[in-house]
């Protein structure tokens, strides 16, 4: 296992540092070389370093303009024009592949390698100096994928605008995913100590969940299979790619909130919607599941965990979680980057989902079948008391609409319960 996660998210960082620069389809010998022996990060920062280097010194001829829309201020909005010379946009494609390749590392390598070395010194009962620095790096390395996450969803999510992140939101950000990631990390770690067989039916389950969802959206949307992602690829190879990003997407969900929702049928692949009705459903389905693994740990736990008070732990461990969802809250609400942007706010969202379940509650507590006897009985009285309405019908339709006296006779002698009118049909009344 540890072979498997440090070699499998080096091969699938030097591809994707590949698919960025769209190297597959130049000819590029030297590059391609440097990414087989796994040296294709260092050659990309000594060519980021050179890049830099030229642009201060050589003035370019041909330089791309760009618009961006500034944050709105009173209502209003401004597009800014900026020149962006070849250098900048190779570095800038350079700053790209570098986030999305350490997302890559931090979740296909960091998290599971984390969680198996907190699994060894559990059972161990031992903590060496090397291991809690190993650990402590790749928990850093967790959270530094988690905040790149984010901001590489806001930046696509918003790309017409000018995106500035305060260092306020940085710490948020930073305290929301340390709290999340590490309370996810120590529940699967206890939970595996005990019951080691049941948690590969945990990881499936999860991992295949959020692996096919994104495809059961696109299959049953009817799109057209896409064909714009790369054009050097085929068909199969265009499948292996979103098998890739699918794999990537079920990783980041295994541990936290990915921040954007993989579309396949978009070109830029991930939705721009902002969806916090599936943001509150992720979050109290993976406050329930780490309970019910908490629960099943107490009850399952062995002598290892003798002089460790129980309840306290799991308290301890909801309560951190909860920690982190009050952080992520207070992020969205106070330091996101385009909050003047949302429909809705996070505390208008929550008040009107409150709003629904409580008028869902008084719905249910209201609508009760005696309510609806005891208003048909009442217009039954009042045709009763009507006399004159009465005598303007004919004698059929009376005879038709109001009961006789034999027919009420008849029901108080079969029926023993004193309230005769209850067991009378709508026609009868």
């Amino acid at each position: 296992m540890t072979l498997i996660f440090s070699l499998m998210p080096c091969a699938l960082v030097q591809l994707t540092l590949l698919f960025v620069h769209r190297d597959l389809s130049r000819d590029r010998p030297l590059v391609l070389l440097m990414h087989l022996l796994q040296l294709g990060p260092l050659y990309r920062c000594f060519e980021v370093f050179c890049l830099y280097c030229q642009s201060s010194q050589n003035e370019e001829p041909y330089v791309s303009i760009t618009k961006k829309r500034q944050m709105p201020k009173d209502g209003l909005t401004e597009e800014v024009e900026k020149e962006v010379g070849q250098a900048e946009g190779k570095m800038f494609t350079h700053r790209s592949a570098f986030s999305r390749a350490s997302v890559i590392q931090a979740f296909l390598g960091s998290a599971p390698q984390l969680t198996l070395q907190l699994y060894i010194t559990v059972l161990q009962q031992s903590f060496t100096t090397g291991r809690c620095v190993i650990m402590t790096l790749c928990l850093l390395s967790i959270v530094y994928g988690a905040l790149r996450c984010n901001i590489l969803a806001i930046k696509i999510k918003y790309d017409e605008y000018e995106v500035k992140v305060k260092p306020l939101a940085y710490v948020c950000i930073f305290l929301w995913r340390s709290f999340e990631i590490a309370t996810r990390v120590i529940v699967l770690v206890l939970f595996t100590s005990v019951l080691k067989i049941w948690v590969l039916a945990v990881v499936l389950v999860n991992f295949f969940t959020f692996f096919l969802y994104p495809w059961i959206l696109f299959w049953c949307s009817g799109s057209p299979f896409p064909e714009n992602i790369e054009k050097a690829l085929s068909r199969v190879g265009t499948t292996i790619v979103l098998c890739f990003f699918t794999l990537l997407y079920a990783g980041i969900n295994m541990f936290c909130w990915s921040a954007v929702q993989l579309k396949i049928d978009n070109p830029d692949l991930i939705s721009k919607s902002q969806n916090w009705y599936r943001l509150l459903i992720y979050y109290m389905m993976r406050f329930i599941e780490n309970s019910v693994l908490l629960l099943l740990w107490y009850f399952f736990k062995t002598d290892i965990y003798m002089y460790v008070c129980a309840p306290l732990l799991i308290l301890q461990l909801l309560i951190a979680y909860c920690t982190g969802i009050l952080f992520m809250l207070v992020f969205y609400q106070f330091f996101h980057p385009c909050k003047k942007l949302f429909s809705s706010s996070v505390s208008e969202s929550f008040r009107s989902c409150i709003r629904c379940v409580c008028l869902s509650c008084v719905r249910r507590n209201s609508s009760e079948p005696v309510v609806k006897v005891d208003m048909d009985l009442k217009s039954c009285t009042d045709q009763d008391q009507d006399p004159d309405t009465e005598q303007d019908q004919g004698q059929d339709e009376d005879q038709d609409v109001r009961p006789s006296t034999s027919m009420i006779s008849q029901h108080s002698t079969s029926i023993i319960s004193p309230e005769v009118s209850e067991m009378w049909s709508a026609i009868d009344l």
